[in-house]
């Protein structure tokens, strides 16, 4: 796969990534909803922000950013299926949207080095790091 390829397939699984945690964001419930709805809302407004930074990064390898959403989420590697159930379940789907995304830049970062897109392979790794972080939040919010 190209740098390009990956690049793409790193947009797909972030949107579908950004729609879920959204959604989990806005339809939390429970005992502790203030503090999962804010921890939530860090997530979704994260991944939200890499749609323009991911489009423009493919922008600068002469490639467009996916224009229609159904290839957005029938290519995408995160299954784009209803997210609900209880603050643990909602929780705990976001996080492991998120450990598939993060396996996504691992691989861009790999990718990118081999053909010499360094600068893709250093937004790679400070997005392997961001969503590090969140998955440590959210898997101690669970424990």
């Amino acid at each position: 796969m190209s740098t390009q390829e990956q690049l793409t397939q790193v947009f797909n699984d972030n949107f579908v990534s950004y729609f879920r945690s959204h959604v989990a964001h806005v339809n939390i419930m429970g005992r502790n909803f203030a503090s999962d709805h804010k921890l939530l809302q860090k997530v979704y407004e994260d991944l939200q922000d890499q749609i323009d930074m991911i489009a423009e990064l493919l922008r600068t390898l002469s490639e467009y950013m996916p224009c229609d959403i159904t290839d957005v989420i029938n290519d995408s590697h995160i299954p784009a299926s209803k997210i609900e159930g209880t603050s643990i379940e909602l929780i705990t789907e976001v996080r492991d949207d998120l450990e598939h995304l993060k396996g996504c830049y691992i691989d861009l970062m790999s990718i990118s080095e081999d053909e010499g897109h360094q600068e893709i392979a250093n937004y790679a790794q400070d997005r392997i790091l961001a969503i590090a972080k969140h998955i440590w939040m959210l898997s101690a919010t669970l424990d």
